[in-house]
């Protein structure tokens, strides 16, 4: 997208509200985009056609990033299985085919590293994500936003629709969800981690064995690698967007322990599910077409994470 401007740029972001999208919106306000239009799902429910039609119609947007998505962690993708494929494929199909039909100038589609299959070889590349079945207690989430790229791919040979689907690894950060039913691993060990201390609690209990390694991105990072590739990317290639480390669950426990001052044992619940047993991404694709780096290492975003928990605990 050769001498691309966000000036007088009108963008809609789905999910701006959330995690990632809040952060997506404070990125193109930094590069001085003033009309970012960002729906709540109460206004607008995307898994509805017509509310589709209705939030482009309101928004008139230039640019789409499409982050919105029904997520959790692996019990809450064990508990809601079916409601997890539906609702982000509704989403997406029809978010996508009414950027076609509106002649949206681009859009930017989220999918999952839960797409990739469960035993792809590590560090996880682009071109492995179609040799094998998902993790099975993500494999519906994963395989809705896959057929997300699958549209994407599609739309763009047939109707020339400017799309691209980026895959963010595990993100953590500021803002994240640390209700312990549906969070993620980090925010879900900083507040067991952060409680226990609290309450001199000699054990913490963590699910699986701590062997499965897996590779997290600090969220202001993924953020900044969402609007450089809305800038500088024009392809349906699928691109990962990580850090390119991977750390045992075992080791991130002991850092979240330490980083929350917590002194306790750490015991670890083997009769629940480990998850996928490793995740790298090769992250060469997104360094060389849009020359996206992470800036922010684990042990100085877990710190920042851990001090805005302290002083927001209403987010739990």
């Amino acid at each position: 997208m050769s001498g691309f401007t966000w000036t007088g740029k009108r963008v809609l972001v789905t999910g701006g509200a959330g995690f990632l999208g809040s952060f997506v919106v404070d990125a193109l306000h930094a590069r001085g985009v003033e009309d970012v239009f960002v729906p709540r799902s109460r206004d607008y429910n995307l898994v509805d056609r017509e509310a589709c039609k209705r939030v482009l119609a309101d928004a008139r947007p230039d640019i789409v990033f499409h982050l919105a998505a029904k997520v959790g962690g692996i019990g809450a993708n064990r508990e809601n299985p079916g409601l997890f494929l539906f609702e982000n494929a509704m989403m997406g199909l029809q978010l996508i085919e009414e950027c076609r039909l509106a002649k949206v100038k681009k859009t930017i589609i989220t999918g999952t590293i839960c797409a990739y299959p469960k035993f792809a070889p590590i560090p996880f590349k682009e071109e492995d994500l179609w040799n094998g079945y998902p993790e099975e207690t993500n494999a519906p989430y994963g395989i809705a936003k896959k057929l997300l790229l699958v549209q994407s791919q599609a739309y763009r040979d047939q109707y020339g629709l400017d799309s691209i689907v980026l895959f963010p690894v595990n993100l953590y950060g500021p803002r994240d969800n640390f209700d312990l039913k549906s969070s993620h691993v980090i925010p879900a060990m900083i507040r067991k981690f952060l409680t226990a201390r609290e309450q001199h609690a000699p054990t913490v209990t963590l699910w699986g064995d701590g062997t499965p390694t897996r590779e997290f991105l600090y969220v202001e990072d993924a953020a900044e690698g969402l609007v450089l590739a809305a800038e500088r990317y024009d392809s349906s290639d699928p691109v990962n967007l990580g850090s390119g480390e991977e750390i045992a669950i075992r080791d991130l426990a002991t850092t979240i322990a330490k980083a929350t001052g917590y002194t306790g044992d750490i015991v670890w619940d083997t009769s629940q599910p480990n998850g996928q047993p490793g995740r790298r991404l090769d992250v060469t694709r997104a360094r060389e077409r849009f020359g996206f780096t992470a800036k922010t290492s684990l042990p100085e975003g877990l710190a920042k994470t851990v001090a805005w928990y302290i002083q927001h605990p209403q987010a739990s």
